[in-house]
């Protein structure tokens, strides 16, 4: 069993930065790779972000490239997204995700646990 929870959303300004924190409790973390995903109203959920087991390798979707950064720590069992340059596009709700088998990343079905997520709102 893992449960994650997220914080650290909030409204910001376009051209802002935001850190969203995932906390993972459970001994399992660091068998996971870690993702986040995110949803905006009336859209389908779509991967943002996510990492390896190890945290030794990363992937990004193209609209967040180089923008966002995911970072881990397995001794804290906390995932990170560092995000900047933060664009009105942006706004939806991000939710962590835990895959314990798959070696697939980007795609939500692979991931088995879920957080409930955090609101990000960009303002102009």
């Amino acid at each position: 069993q893992l449960q994650l929870v997220e914080s650290g959303g909030g409204l910001v300004q376009a051209g802002g930065s935001l850190t969203l924190t995932c906390a993972a409790s459970g001994h399992t973390f660091s068998n996971a790779a870690m993702g986040w995903f995110r949803q905006a109203p009336g859209k389908e959920r779509e991967f943002v972000a996510s990492i390896s087991r190890p945290g030794g390798r990363t992937w990004y979707a193209d609209s967040v490239k180089g923008r966002f950064t995911i970072d881990r720590d397995n001794v804290k069992n906390t995932v990170h997204l560092q995000m900047s340059s933060l664009k009105i596009e942006d706004t939806a709700v991000y939710v962590c995700a835990a895959n314990h088998f798959r070696n697939v990343y980007d795609v939500a079905s692979a991931y088995d646990y879920w957080g409930q997520g955090t609101q990000v709102t960009v303002s102009s």
